[in-house]
């Protein structure tokens, strides 16, 4: 029993544990450079490159004659999806650039996190009916939507959530000072 046998993959027999050897000899090279030619990344080219063959050999169908068709198949169509992904973050990154969102610092994150606590213990400290209105709201749920959950008039929750908000407001300055 070789290694590969010890594997627990379909397909993974003493016969294709030597096809594999061989296989991956006579080919990884030429693959791992076929693969770095469309992403442009040769550590990411290798990495395809092992993970084809290693498809290959989870893969019967593919062994026989015309494996190395199939590796290179499989090869560039892997390169092709890596480089779709990356073509894809790059124009998501290009488009937040022009937003002017940029990675939140650690000072930041601690900020809006403390933020968030003081929001929370703000809500908790207002009557239920407008901590409840106030989180429909930041929802975007309809007012007829709001009266139903506090059991009003529909008419009535656009004062009600104005009071609502004076409320927090008031709160908040009374705990926290001016919001920042």
């Amino acid at each position: 029993m070789n290694a590969l046998d010890a594997t627990g993959i379909p397909g993974a027999t003493a016969a294709a544990g030597d096809g594999l050897d061989a296989l991956f000899r006579a080919h990884y090279g030429r693959l791992a450079r076929v693969v770095g030619r469309i992403v442009h990344d040769q550590a990411q080219a290798e990495e395809i490159a092992v993970e084809v063959f290693l498809r290959w050999r989870s893969n019967p169908s593919a062994h026989g004659a015309g494996a190395a068709g199939w590796l290179y198949r499989t090869a560039v169509r892997a390169a092709l999806d890596a480089w779709r992904r990356s073509q894809r973050w790059s124009r998501v990154e290009r488009a937040l650039a022009h937003v002017g969102l940029a990675p939140r610092t650690p000072e930041e994150l601690h900020a809006s996190r403390a933020e968030r606590r003081r929001v929370r213990a703000v809500l908790a400290a207002l009557r239920r009916r407008d901590a409840t209105l106030l989180l429909l709201w930041t929802e975007d749920v309809s007012y007829a939507e709001m009266a139903v959950a506090i059991g009003v008039q529909a008419s009535s929750v656009g004062s009600l959530l104005g009071r609502a908000q004076d409320a927090f407001r008031k709160e908040y300055e009374r705990r926290h000072g001016q919001p920042s």
